[in-house]
């Protein structure tokens, strides 16, 4: 079940305004978050950089005097003409920019001045959400053009990349349910081929993190290898049972020395 909650969570990628809305409050109803008066389309909007309003402003234009090309060669070409751009062009941009981060350090003031301290609290935590979330993209993204190797599927996941296409289901979360419950009802030597596939993939990734974090030891990123701290051994039943006699024979032993030391 913990692997079918897992790929549920990727599953379901689009989030509402309004669930991010009940995050931001911290509350688990619609009534109580909004109760707080807490409206993520009041706050400040932020302002875009010189390079962006450059971009949203002569995309159009780009666009119509290439329109063969996709959106990232677009962007390539614009960004291309951002950097062969006169300064005293770019200032027109840097200054309309400049313009309205004062201004939006002005809105952010008196949108906050307004604020209770649950909700300043509830968007602060929101903020530290959001940041995270950005650090964990950043090393995402980093980690990719590194080349890090992808991590092992399992048996199911292996499954379910099989026959999610194929499969029925007006959802994806209807389509991981029924493949769920297609797995559940295979036989072993059903599932077997599916197994070998798992440890094949495991074994895969063994040898490519090794070569990898490797290279990350020569390029100086030590910080990107795994630690090398064992963890402790789970004592099992044998070991707690022998355990038990010299547990015991300790015990007898101090009462002995007790005994023999009240009598002295």
């Amino acid at each position: 079940m913990a692997a079918v909650r897992s790929l549920l969570g990727r599953a379901v990628t689009v989030v509402t305004g309004a669930q991010r809305l009940l995050r931001a409050c911290g509350v688990g109803s619609a009534e109580k978050c909004f109760s707080r008066g807490i409206s993520t389309d009041e706050a400040p909007k932020r302002p875009l950089t010189a390079y962006f309003r450059f971009l949203v402003e002569n995309r159009p234009v780009f666009k119509q005097k290439n329109p063969e090309i996709n959106g990232r060669e677009l962007l390539r070409k614009m960004a291309g003409a951002w950097r062969e751009l006169p300064a005293s062009q770019k200032q027109v941009y840097e200054e309309a920019s400049k313009t309205e981060w004062q201004r939006y350090g002005k809105e952010v003031a008196a949108y906050k001045a307004q604020l209770t301290p649950a909700q300043a609290a509830a968007l602060k935590e929101e903020r530290r959400r959001q940041q995270a979330k950005r650090r964990s993209l950043k090393i995402k993204r980093e980690l990719t053009m590194l080349g890090k190797p992808k991590k092992p599927r399992n048996a199911f996941n292996i499954f379910v990349s099989e026959k999610f296409k194929a499969s029925e289901g007006i959802s994806p979360m209807a389509k991981l349910k029924q493949l769920h419950d297609m797995w559940q009802k295979l036989s072993s030597s059903q599932k077997q081929p599916y197994m070998q596939l798992a440890e094949d993939d495991k074994i895969r990734y063994e040898n490519e993190i090794k070569l990898w974090e490797a290279k990350m030891i020569q390029l100086g990123r030590e910080d990107l290898v795994r630690s090398k701290k064992k963890k402790p051994k789970k004592k099992t039943a044998e070991t707690a049972k022998k355990a038990e006699p010299v547990r015991a024979s300790s015990r007898e032993q101090k009462v002995k020395l007790k005994s023999k030391k009240s009598e002295e």
